[in-house]
Parts: structure tokens; C-alpha cells; sequence
């Protein structure tokens, strides 16, 4: 599969942003920005991004600051400065009424996006995340970091490693997802692997994660927002998680909830047409006829 055509862009706030490109829509669509999770890189979008640009959209997929093949600076990974970044992303690109989605923490981002920013996008989806508060779970960051801190991979993993260990646990994936989750990975002169993302760094953006508390941002978004949530069949944790989606929903303006089951928690690498569908049915509603058109 394509990748999409690569680009390393200045947004003005003392980080490059690493970009795939694809698709070129028409006047009477809305583009579309993907926005990866947390440890993660825009490419786990592949399949969504090569579906959309078949049906004639726009998408760029973004490696957030700190991720994949963007500027990784010490500081800014804070849940305001990260959505900001995706702000002068947007409009970099000359893109006012996009439609932004993120996955996982990329979700809180475009949530807090939204809130900040809340003439910017034209429509939010938010794939498994964007209700995620860990101080809830957690009674301090120590105890957190302690249970979501990375794991430490051994200095011999090769790329081969990994795609096997990945294969097993997600076989039921497509290639593209397998082939994204491989990209978040660097690929050494030796041959082994480390993630692009450092424990450094890591623990900088779970901390911006941390003190987010995204049920008080719902008032503040205009917008529509769709929630893709994934159901693992983890009955506990399900629970959990609908109850957090359902609250969200009674604090927003104009909220819904497509929920995917069984599914994994990176529901748009496993099931990227499915989503995709559902990301140009949300862009079209947003599309009306008074003449607003991108």
C-alpha cells in the first residue's frame, strides 16, 4: 500500500510536523486530519487515509511533536500546547473547516482542539478516547506512570521480531494497520528497533494526559462530535467506558456514539474502510445548504 506523500513542515512554534499527504478533494468536500494516539504515529491511519482518498477526499495524517519523524523538543507535550500544534497544523495547511480525528490521547487532543479552538474544525471524531481521565483511576501520577509506563524492549529486537510479535497478537488486522504499528518504530543501522517516542518523552505526554479532564472541555465544543469507542468484550472495563461516553454525550451540544464490537483499542487500524465510512458520513453532515463548503 501507498504511504502517502511525505512532508516536513514548519508550524511555527519551534517544531517541524511530520505529514502524509493524500487524496485531493473536490469543492464539495471536507479534508480530513488524523491524529495518532499516544506512542504511536500517523501511519497507524494508512488504511482509513487510503480509503478516504479513494472515494475522492483530502486526508493528512500528522506524527504529533515528540513522535515518529517529527521534531521531538523536551518540553510542550502538555494537553494545551499539543492541541495548539494541531491548531497551526491546520492552518499551515489552509484548512479552517477540516474534519479532525484522533485515536486514544490523539482523541483528548482533538477534543481539547476543539474546546480551544472551537471555530477551527468543522466536525471531531474521537476513535476509543476523548474520555480518557486517568486521575480518576489514579490517585497520582507516580502510581500512574508506574502501571502505563512503556514497556522496556530488548536492545537486540530486530524489525522481524516485531513484525512476528505483532502478527501473532493482531493477526486479525489488516496489513495496513500491521504496517503502521510497525512505523512506530525506528529502524537502526544494526537493524534493530527502538520506539521513536523516548521514556523521556513518554512520561511527558501521559503527564499532559494525566491532568486533562475532558468531561469539563464538552461545553466548550460547537462542533459535532463523533465518538467511535471500541467494546474488547472486557465486560469491567466496557462498563466503564460507557458510562464515560454517555456522560460526555449529556454535556455536548451535538454528540453521538458509533461503537465498534468486539474491537481493539486501535479501531481504526483494524477496521479502516468501516471507519472511514463513518468519517465521511460525519463530514458530509457538516456540509449544508446555505453555501458552507470548505
Amino acid at each position: 500500500m501507498t504511504q502517502g506523500r511525505a512532508e516536513l513542515l514548519d508550524i511555527g512554534r519551534g517544531v517541524r510536523l511530520h505529514v502524509r499527504h493524500w487524496g485531493e478533494a473536490g469543492d464539495d468536500t471536507r479534508p480530513h486530519l488524523l491524529v495518532h494516539g499516544l506512542a504511536s504515529n500517523s501511519r497507524l491511519w494508512d488504511g482509513v487515509a487510503a480509503a478516504l482518498a479513494a472515494e475522492g477526499r483530502r486526508a493528512v495524517a500528522v506524527d504529533l511533536r515528540g513522535h515518529g519523524r517529527s521534531d521531538k523538543p523536551d518540553d510542550g507535550y502538555d494537553m494545551a500546547s499539543v492541541a495548539d500544534d494541531v491548531a497551526a497544523l491546520l492552518d499551515v495547511l489552509g484548512w479552517d473547516r477540516a474534519v479532525v480525528s484522533g485515536q486514544s490521547w490523539g482523541a483528548n487532543v482533538v477534543l481539547e482542539l476543539a474546546a480551544r479552538h472551537p471555530s477551527l474544525p468543522a466536525a471531531v471524531a474521537c476513535v476509543d478516547g476523548g474520555t480518557i481521565h486517568l486521575a480518576e483511576r489514579f490517585e497520582d501520577f507516580d502510581s500512574c506512570w508506574e502501571t502505563l509506563a512503556p514497556p522496556r524492549f530488548r536492545p537486540d529486537l530486530t524489525r522481524s521480531d516485531l513484525e512476528a510479535m505483532m502478527r501473532s497478537r493482531n493477526g486479525h488486522w489488516p496489513d495496513s494497520g500491521i504496517e503502521g504499528a510497525l512505523a512506530c518504530f525506528e529502524e537502526l543501522p544494526d537493524g534493530t528497533v527502538r520506539p521513536w517516542l523516548t521514556r523521556e518523552r513518554h512520561r511527558l505526554v501521559l503527564a499532559g494526559l494525566y491532568g486533562h479532564v475532558p468531561l469539563e472541555r464538552m461545553g466548550a465544543v460547537r462542533v459535532p462530535l463523533l465518538f467511535i469507542p471500541a467494546d474488547s468484550g472486557e465486560q469491567a472495563w466496557t462498563s466503564d467506558k460507557r458510562a464515560a461516553v454517555d456522560a460526555a454525550l449529556a454535556q455536548l451540544r451535538d454528540g453521538r456514539a458509533h461503537w465498534f464490537s468486539p474491537a481493539d483499542h486501535d479501531v481504526h487500524a483494524q477496521y479502516p474502510r468501516e471507519v472511514a465510512e463513518l468519517l465521511m458520513n460525519l463530514a458530509d453532515e457538516t456540509l449544508t445548504d446555505t453555501g458552507d463548503r470548505p
